[in-house]
């Protein structure tokens, strides 16, 4: 199915299959595995061994990998994480994507534009995407605490991942990968001057985390706090569309 165009008037074929493991997960299920074949059989350590073989199965499911189907119009930035949407405030965008990194390329405009936080739990999937395509201007990465990344002041105080992308027309969107409780190191795949397709993965956060997006001036969520949203596929926002949307918790 990758690479496949599909549309809405039936073009493409598609099924149900088992979702690839990301190359860096494959590593702690295989240690996983490996030690729950030693404890069940060289020291027949059941109490062991067999906890450990449901934890290797966890690690893969933590780390798998599907494929999505990317929605291709330029009017929209897409969610570039699956989880929650736990937060949407009015705030101004990081400094590190506003101030002049002596690239020559600019940063975000000063200004309050709308944050929409998306909180993952270590159920969804963690590979990230970009919510637009573009060329990745800048990657800043700031160690700092690990508070629970449901918490406002998460974008602020946790260890994080600055991410700013260019479209062709000049429009930037900025995101932030930001670890959490349980989550202890942000793995970028991208790195400033890569060009990047819509929906494409820059990353992963291991074992829970959040991803801040920063929506351009006078553009509105297309989300509401509470709704469940999926990388490279859920659209978070048509570019410079505003209005209310309700929802009822049900």
């Amino acid at each position: 199915m990758a690479g496949e165009i599909l549309d809405n008037k039936g073009r493409g074929e598609a099924g149900w299959e088992w979702p690839a493991i990301h190359p860096e997960g494959r590593k702690f299920g295989l240690v996983a595995v490996a030690a729950a074949l030693f404890f069940l059989l060289v020291l027949d350590w059941e109490l062991l061994g067999w906890p450990l073989l449901l934890l290797s199965a966890g690690v893969f499911a933590f780390f798998r990998d599907p494929e999505r189907v990317v929605p291709q119009s330029d009017a929209v930035i897409l969610a570039p994480a699956d989880g929650i949407v736990s937060l949407i405030r009015e705030v101004e965008p990081p400094l590190e994507l506003q101030i002049d990194d002596g690239s020559g390329n600019p940063g975000l405009p000063a200004g309050a534009v709308t944050r929409v936080s998306i909180f993952m739990s270590v159920f969804d999937v963690h590979i990230n995407r970009t919510p637009v395509g573009g060329t990745v201007r800048r990657v800043v990465y700031i160690p700092g605490r690990f508070v629970s990344a449901e918490l406002d002041k998460a974008s602020e105080e946790n260890e994080r991942q600055h991410l700013l992308v260019e479209r062709s027309d000049g429009l930037r969107v900025g995101f932030t990968q930001i670890a959490g409780l349980v989550a202890r190191r942000i793995v970028p795949f991208v790195k400033p001057g890569d060009i990047l397709a819509k929906g494409q993965r820059v990353g992963l956060i291991r074992f829970g985390s959040r991803v801040d997006v920063y929506l351009p001036a006078g553009t509105d969520p297309k989300v509401m706090v509470g709704q469940s949203v999926i990388a490279g596929e859920t659209v978070l926002a048509e570019i410079g569309r505003r209005g209310l949307i309700e929802g009822i918790s049900q």
